[in-house]
């Protein structure tokens, strides 16, 4: 059994978002459901009920209509509120006021703050600007932007003027913008001068030139002076954004149906061109008021920062924190400039209550031997959210030694296919070390084995039994949907095949935790013992001297043999010693079958832009393969390091 590392006060629980909405079902459905265990179940058992509850108890703006869930029992096939009409962005700027909505901090010291009336002011400007232009309803507008206010505002805008949103972070390069606007043919395209990364001041103007002539359906480009390069707004048809957004135009919203696409995803496309994954907003709205409100426990007063980029889900995730009345705290740029202590710096100064981030980083903070919690006034922070990878056990115990011991830390996990989570946060339960601590609400998690039974105490693949909302509303390009049918329900029929390699916990009151070590395309599989690798860098990066590493299957004389990368501190290097203590961690806090067949030391590790690191593209060129899609990393030229490597030809 999991040791439980923190628990809330009763006065917390009482105060919680989910308890409230326990009690208003009971007020307005008479249902007493005691806990989440059983608003769990009441949740997957009657979806019609639960989403319509929720719905209200969230206060969605829009027409509903009568019917809940269309074809409740097709996977895919579902769809929830066909017949409803709103607008996102009504839900999302329904709040007013001088109270601030979004603060962005930049790596040179600037502050952006703008009221919740600026935002408003700001949306409706450039939804004037693109009804001006003759937007019309579903065309597609692109941001090639940091992670500042601007960019909220041309997606909300968007919205509001009934355009389609998608989004690259600046970092992309040309190659990788085109694979995934060329597919979607924008009208118009938003983007900033420049950006800041480490301390390095970089210019978009000859990068939005080459990706502006590979974009003929471009007939406005809307350029936000970020770093102040005029060479940006001599781009054909570029306008500058004061110019563009009209602030006298008053606020209104394009209603559409409910289902009608709302913003574009991509897949991070390192086995091919990403795929081009379609939400709607109803889907949108009540996922994330599900994830934000009850799972997330935010509330007006709160000041909500997730690190992400435009490139990542966990950008627009972030977003829908505004429909609580909350603030969007942003940073753009190295989480690590000037310091390793940047983000700290921001939490303190801006007085953050949820810090949102990547496993990755907590794992960087912990070897460079940080602790905030000695340095930092973090007095206001009370929820701390990770995600991107597994979040380890030792990382549970350095965020509670090092950062706060009185915090509600949510290890969660999900995906770009639901812009959203499976395993979430429980505000009103306890914490448990390694494990994500509950089923997102509305979802019918289970775990299969290889047969397509579910299974309890033992490893296999996440799915999910039934319809949920932010099922995608479709893959773009994909008329038939045979392309988004062979994503998600091929290796199970009927059934949501998530590709994650998970386990189901059972504990004595009823509450069932979670715990993911890894993709499950990318488990190793030695003589027939599946293993996820999260369970191998669980033990290895424990050792002081391992910056980072990377597991992959080799195929080797008719059976697969397990080989291990490395990426040391600097001037260590990878001798005998360190190779035996290596195999001497796994042996005996994993298992024989866990040691690898080869230990090798590399410079570097290769990463998605998201920050995940790359297994499948590193099996591939290990093996000879091609690797499809190199624009969809970060750092491509890693890849390099891992060719014709001699000691895996023996």
């Amino acid at each position: 059994m999991s040791e439980i590392l923190w628990r809330p006060s009763p006065e917390r629980v009482a105060a919680a978002n989910l308890t409230a909405f326990r009690a208003w079902v009971r007020t307005v459905r008479g249902l007493d459901l005691q806990d989440l265990p059983s608003l769990w179940r009441w949740s997957i058992d009657d979806m019609a009920g639960f989403w319509t509850a929720l719905w209200d108890f969230a206060g969605l703006i829009g027409e509903r209509g009568a019917c809940v869930v269309e074809n409740p029992e097709a996977m895919p096939g579902a769809r929830f509120f066909p017949n409803s009409h709103l607008c996102y962005a009504e839900s999302i700027l329904r709040h007013v006021g001088s109270r601030e909505a979004i603060v962005f901090s930049g790596e040179d010291g600037r502050r952006i703050a703008w009221s919740r009336d600026d935002l408003r002011a700001e949306v409706a400007g450039f939804a004037a600007g693109l009804r001006g232009l003759g937007l019309a309803v579903a065309d597609r507008v692109v941001g090639i932007l940091p992670n500042i206010p601007h960019a909220v505002a041309a997606f909300l805008g968007t919205n509001a003027a009934g355009g389609i949103w998608s989004s690259c972070s600046p970092d992309f390069g040309p190659a990788g913008v085109l694979d995934r606007f060329g597919q979607i043919e924008p009208v118009v395209l938003v983007a900033a001068d420049g950006y800041h990364y480490g301390g390095k001041m970089f210019r978009l103007a000859s990068k939005l030139r080459e990706i502006i002539a590979a974009l003929p359906t471009v007939r406005r480009v809307v350029i936000v002076p970020f770093i102040g390069d005029q060479e940006a707004l001599a781009l054909p048809n570029a306008v500058a954004w004061d110019e563009f957004v009209d602030r006298t135009a008053p606020l209104s919203f394009t209603r559409l149906p409910g289902n009608h696409p709302l913003y574009i995803l991509y897949s991070s496309g390192t086995t091919g061109k990403p795929k081009c994954i379609v939400h709607g907003a109803v889907g949108v709205l009540l996922k994330h008021a599900c994830e934000h409100l009850l799972h997330g426990d935010l509330k007006p007063d709160d000041r909500l920062f997730y690190y992400t980029t435009l490139g990542w889900m966990m950008w627009n995730w972030q977003v829908s924190g505004l429909m609580a009345g909350a603030t969007l705290l942003q940073f753009d740029g190295n989480p690590f400039h000037p310091s390793p202590a940047a983000l700290f710096d921001l939490a303190e100064r801006e007085r953050m209550t949820m810090f949102g981030t990547s496993a990755k980083y907590i794992d960087s903070l912990a070897k460079a031997g940080l602790e905030p919690r000695a340095t930092h006034d973090l007095s206001a922070l009370h929820t701390m959210f990770s995600t991107g990878s597994p979040l380890a056990p030792e990382a549970f115990d350095y965020v509670y030694r090092a950062i706060k011991p009185d915090l509600a830390l949510f290890s969660i996990s999900g995906g770009t296919d639901i812009v959203g989570c499976f395993a979430l946060g429980d505000p009103t339960g306890p914490v448990r070390r390694g494990e994500l601590s509950t089923r997102a609400l509305g979802c019918a998690v289970e775990v299969f084995d290889e047969a397509g039974n579910p299974v309890r105490g033992r490893k296999g693949e996440l799915v999910c039994l039934k319809p949920f909302p932010s099922m995608p509303v479709m893959f773009w390009n994909d008329p038939d949907g045979s392309r988004y049918r062979a994503a998600y329900f091929e290796r199970f029929p009927g059934v949501w095949h998530h590709g994650d390699w998970c386990e189901l916990i059972e504990h004595e009151d009823g509450t069932v935790g979670l715990v993911i070590t890894g993709r499950s395309d990318a488990v190793l599989n030695p003589g027939g013992v599946r293993i996820g690798t999260a369970e191998i860098y669980r033990q290895v990066e424990r050792l002081p001297e391992i910056l980072e590493a990377l597991v992959i299957g080799q195929e080797w004389e008719n059976d697969v043999r397990v080989v291990l990368f490395v990426k040391l501190k600097e001037g260590v290097a990878l001798d005998d010693a360190l190779r035996d203590r290596i195999r001497r961690v796994l042996r005996e806090n994993a298992s024989p079958r866990h040691v690898p067949a080869k230990i090798i030391q590399v410079a570097d590790i290769p990463r998605t832009r998201s920050g995940k690191i790359t297994e499948l593209a590193v099996r591939d060129v290990v093996h000879g393969r091609p690797v499809k899609n190199v624009e969809a990393l970060a750092n491509p030229e890693a890849l390099d390091l891992f060719r014709n490597i001699p000691e895996l030809a023996t």
